[in-house]
């Protein structure tokens, strides 16, 4: 919504005499018009402006341009004197009680000249009172022509003076009148008739200014909103790193570039800059407004005439829909060195203008995401600000280290879970705060991989104590990385991510997506499961790509990536012999490199390590080796698998099961599921006829012999 900057009431109300004294001078210049037509127009003519005869003809061309009558006493100077006294007077009421008179204002930010000022009080004087339109109408002999024509303002300032065509490129589009919008044409069917004979008519926003109070284009009020100049407590939390840097910086540079990933940091330190020099703060946001059907050049330049008519600070918000090709437009970066107020210009990446000439410098600040620390303070802030109660057990330290979010995804996450626990009439719990931090970190990754709703326990993985014990330290590590890396400096010297990078090996259906399952559900993370096999392809670069965009895509979120099918891009390096060796191992290398950069947690899952390249396995942070199952292990498996609800004959004996296939959990997963559905289809419960049926199908699928031996009991 467009915000509001209403004056206070001695500032508008002298601003408002002051526009009534510049309206009484325009009526010196509209009084004598009238006159000076009343000289050349016939007086047996009884309807003038709908009538011209020819004795007005003829007097017309008395007075054309270059013709210079006999000088004569104006009558007119001395009304003009005292309306210029007046509005002088006022001026000066303003400059000694330190109020700004929004005429000036607007005069001053447009550098506007005497000629180009009054030009603009002549299209304003019809949106402030009606009459106008009516002498208007009789000075262009017009009664159709209740706004002023580039030729009546000519006619009504300087007459058939030889100005005339000189002052006539001030209405020219890229003058600074039309070019910054301060007047307009009055319909787009005026661009097809002759510069002379259009109309001109002040722009409403820029009239809701001079009465007042600031209003956007109807187009653009979504987008464009004034914010007064006040710092909240919020602001200095968001800006505490980053404020020392910027505010030495600046040095009153017109044009910064803060880039990063946290909006909300960035939104932050501009407000904190506005407040520092007084000014209010103006944000538009590019994205939403071309997403909305707008233009970014239309978009960008009422938001700098806004910014300059308002004397605010602007705030461009998403930049980065601006550079398709790396950078962005010329008429756009144009538009942003020819602000005379200051600029901020926001984007998620670094961007440079090419071949663009500018006077000034660019102030070019990173703003990162926030640190551990940070976040820790902002989950500590919003929740007190909600005022709502919270349970006794909600810790805030694993939310902190787990979910690397943006200051907006931890107010909004907060809020999420408040509304939870509304629903609900309870307090806020830590699976409130758990469930809204993934639900506003959840990357856009439907198209490129499978969410996994994870539905296994610690107790439901079957696993050699010490597997499961590394297991468990990985869970760990990801809830203390950000004490570790960040408030220790752990990171600083001994490892450049805080990222988790592991290496699931092991035979098939040993378990490996179980136990991505099972840490994932708790970490309270989301877990994605991607097929290697599917990512890469055998054109040069596009499995660099395909990989980039999922990382891209997840690097907001925090989810836990599961890699399967690894072995479709990792296997033994041996020397280069051609170009495929040479790309092969370019896209290893940009897969670990991809790894490390992540702040979140990776798993590669293989079922051969044997394959594994040695200078790849030292990169991982854990491996983790699934062995097959053995008879005990086994067992377990069955048991935790059999549904304690799926219905069953009492004769059923998973010990012979476990004895006597040698199968992995993923196989025995698919023979319980197998039986279940033959149960349905008969007396529906399972016997065990139904699991050794499914058990032999299982074994056929996997080209395992199997003997009517093994099917009896």
């Amino acid at each position: 919504m467009a915000g509001s900057s209403t004056a206070t009431a001695t500032d508008q109300n002298l601003s408002l005499r002051h526009l009534y004294a510049e309206m009484a001078r325009m009526d010196v210049f509209l009084k004598r018009a009238v006159a000076r037509l009343e000289a050349v127009q016939d007086d047996e003519n009884q309807m003038p402006g709908l009538v011209i005869s020819r004795a007005e003809v003829d007097n017309l061309f008395a007075f054309s341009a270059g013709f210079t009558p006999n000088p004569s006493p104006d009558p007119f100077e001395q009304l003009y004197q005292q309306a210029w006294d007046s509005a002088l007077m006022t001026q000066q009421t303003g400059e000694a009680q330190n109020i700004p008179l929004r005429l000036l204002q607007l005069r001053t930010a447009f550098q506007l000249n005497p000629f180009e000022y009054d030009a603009f009080l002549i299209c304003l004087a019809p949106s402030l009172d009606l009459r106008y339109e009516k002498i208007l109408a009789y000075i262009q002999d017009d009664v159709t022509l209740r706004r002023p024509t580039v030729n009546g303002i000519l006619q009504i300032l300087v007459g058939d003076s030889e100005d005339r065509l000189r002052l006539l490129l001030a209405f020219l589009n890229n003058n600074r009148l039309l070019y910054h919008k301060l007047i307009r044409f009055g319909s787009e069917s005026e661009e097809a008739t002759s510069l002379l004979s259009r109309q001109l008519v002040a722009d409403e926003g820029v009239v809701a200014w001079l009465l007042g109070q600031y209003e956007s284009a109807p187009r653009l009020e979504q987008f464009i909103e004034l914010h007064s100049a006040i710092v909240q407590d919020e602001d200095r939390l968001l800006a505490t790193d980053a404020w020392p840097a910027v505010s030495e910086a600046i040095n009153g540079q017109s044009v910064a570039l803060f880039h990063g990933p946290d909006v909300g940091i960035q939104i932050a330190t501009a407000r904190l800059l506005a407040a520092a020099g007084d000014l209010p703060l103006m944000t538009v946001n590019l994205a939403l407004a071309v997403a909305g059907g707008l233009t970014a050049y239309e978009t960008l330049s009422a938001a700098l005439r806004d910014a300059r008519l308002t004397g605010a600070l602007l705030f461009i918000e998403g930049w980065d829909v601006c550079l398709t090709t790396g950078a962005p437009a010329a008429n756009l970066v144009k538009l942003l060195f020819g602000a005379l107020n200051p600029v901020i210009v926001s984007s998620e990446k670094e961007w440079h203008s090419h071949g663009i000439e500018r006077a000034e410098s660019i102030l070019r600040v990173t703003l990162d995401r926030p640190t551990y620390r940070q976040r820790l303070d902002l989950w500590e802030f919003f929740l007190n600000a909600i005022s709502f109660p919270q349970a006794d057990d909600v810790e805030i330290k694993p939310l902190a280290s787990q979910f690397v979010l943006t200051s907006r995804q931890i107010k909004d996450a907060v809020y999420t879970a408040k509304d939870t626990a509304l629903q609900r009439r309870d307090s806020i719990q830590r699976q409130d705060l758990i469930a809204a931090a993934r639900a506003h970190s959840s990357p856009n990754l439907s198209g490129l991989a499978q969410k996994i709703e994870p539905r296994y326990d610690w107790g439901d993985l079957v696993l050699p104590e010490d597997q499961k014990s590394m297991l468990q330290e990985m869970v760990q590590t990801v809830k203390g990385r950000g004490v570790v890396m960040e408030e220790w400096g752990v990171g600083r010297k001994l490892k450049a991510s805080a990222g988790v990078t592991v290496l699931f090996a092991g035979p098939p259906g040993t378990g490996k997506t179980m136990a991505a399952e099972v840490i994932t559900k708790d970490l309270g993370l989301d877990l994605y499961k991607l097929d290697l096999s599917m990512v890469v392809s055998k054109y040069i670069g596009e499995t660099e790509k395909n990989l980039g965009k999922i990382f891209d895509e997840a690097q907001s979120s925090s989810a836990v990536l599961f890699f399967d099918e690894a072995d479709a891009i990792f296997g033994k390096r041996s020397e280069v012999k051609d170009s495929h060796d040479r790309y092969a191992n370019m896209e290893v290398s940009y897969l670990l490199q991809r790894m490390e950069e992540y702040d979140g947690v990776t798993i590669l899952a293989t079922n051969l390590r044997a394959n594994m390249d040695e200078a790849f396995t030292r990169r991982m942070q854990f491996i983790v080796d699934f062995p097959f199952p053995d008879e005990e292990e086994r067992l377990h498996i069955w048991q935790t698998l059999f549904p304690e609800d799926l219905p069953q004959s009492a004769d059923i004996d998973l010990a012979l099961f476990a004895s006597r296939f040698k199968l992995a959990g993923g196989s025995i997963r698919n023979i319980i599921v197998g039986a279940a559905y033959l149960a349905a289809a008969n007396d529906g419960q399972v016997t065990m006829n139904h699991l050794l049926h499914s058990t032999r199908r299982e074994m056929q699928k996997m080209g395992r012999l199997i003997t009517d031996l093994d099917l009896t009991y």
